[in-house]
């Protein structure tokens, strides 16, 4: 599976559209608003130079730790289909906290090209409990319902804990070997902390003894002023907070910091000759 071309570019930026709160979450105010929102958000990721943007309905805490309710299945389909219709970028789809069927269904629907799950393989703890992976189920259901769409998974996902310890070279294989996924995420200890050099090198240099050609994106804390350091590393960016106006994760994106952190990375490629 081409997975740039499912993220719109060598190096991808991506930036996050975090919805509000969905029908029945705590907070919860407008159906309309929701979309409208979204809208807003992905419009000024691409104006100000994302290569794809990534639905998530990061306003829904406490999160369903698996399998979320029907309703919140249709209100991420509406907004990833109104972001879809707004933006002309790849758009994917993360359903909190490890959804992954629910992901896979509303990106096939919506036309999205890419998913996140947090919990691919193995088991983590986290403020939900025990979350498992379900490799087996995902992948399957994806040749079922015969969805384009590429699996982006976490390894040692924020916000958790291992069970036990296990060398990190041994979870990307895992992920990438008896997971099948296409895409790696390595992240910090949580929603917009900054992602560990080294873990992030060592994730790169285990990729590479398997397979070469799955991409491994750095997953939270990226700023303008880290990116082109991380991005000398890792294969590309998903970036959430750093995006928002005065780098608070509750508030809209600013499009001037989409532009500062994508010029930091792009000129940064520029003097490497790599390009993105």
């Amino acid at each position: 599976m081409d997975v740039e071309a499912r993220l719109g570019a060598e190096s991808p930026v991506v930036g996050m559209v975090h919805l509000p709160p969905l029908p029945g979450a705590p907070e919860y105010e407008d159906r309309e608003g929701i979309r409208e929102r979204a809208v807003a958000d992905a419009e000024a990721l691409v104006a100000g130079g994302a290569d794809a943007v990534l639905v998530e309905n990061f306003g829904d805490a406490p999160f369903y730790p698996e399998d979320v309710p029907d309703h919140v299945v249709a209100e991420m389909t509406a907004a990833t289909r109104a972001v879809r219709e707004a933006v002309d970028c790849p758009v994917g789809v993360n359903v909190l906290r490890n959804d992954a069927e629910a992901a896979l269904s509303v990106a096939a629907a919506a036309g999205g090209s890419f998913v996140r799950v947090n919990v691919h393989v193995g088991a983590r703890a986290t403020d939900q409990g025990v979350l498992e992976g379900r490799a087996h189920e995902t992948v399957r259901l994806r040749e079922r319902i015969d969805a384009d769409v590429a699996v982006l998974a976490d390894v040692a996902v924020k916000h958790s804990a291992p069970l036990s310890e296990r060398p990190l070279a041994e979870q990307v294989a895992d992920a990438v070997e008896r997971g099948r996924a296409d895409g790696l995420v390595v992240s910090g200890p949580a929603t917009g902390e900054a992602t560990d050099a080294d873990a992030l090198a060592a994730a790169v240099d285990a990729r590479n003894d398997v397979d070469p050609d799955v991409p491994v994106l750095v997953g939270s804390g990226v700023t303008a002023e880290n990116a082109p350091d991380l991005l000398e590393v890792g294969d590309g960016a998903i970036v959430g907070t750093a995006f928002k106006r005065d780098g608070a994760v509750a508030n809209p994106v600013d499009e001037n910091r989409v532009r500062r952190l994508v010029a930091a990375v792009r000129d940064d490629r520029s003097d490497t000759g790599t390009g993105i």
